[in-house]
């Protein structure tokens, strides 16, 4: 299955608790769309947000991130796992 690097550029109001919460809700979603939001990365100080996921295309990783929490990614990066 395809991996995406999901990028939020500024999130407002970034903090450790509403991404871990906002991760927590995706998790929730996911299973209803075959996604699998595999881990997520954060830097406070800029309000950046990158999300590592597994969809069967695009647009399910969306409807996931939009469903969840309504904070959908700025960009949406096919990417390929490195060893």
């Amino acid at each position: 299955m395809p991996l995406f690097m999901d990028v939020h550029h500024k999130v407002d109001g970034l903090t450790a608790e509403a991404v871990a919460g906002a991760h927590e809700k995706d998790l929730e979603v996911q299973g209803k769309y075959g996604v699998d939001y595999r881990q997520y990365w954060f830097d406070q100080a800029s309000g950046k947000v990158f999300c590592l996921v597994e969809a069967p295309d695009a647009e399910a990783a969306v409807r996931v991130h939009r469903e969840a929490h309504g904070l959908e990614a700025d960009e949406l990066v096919p990417v390929e796992e490195g060893r």
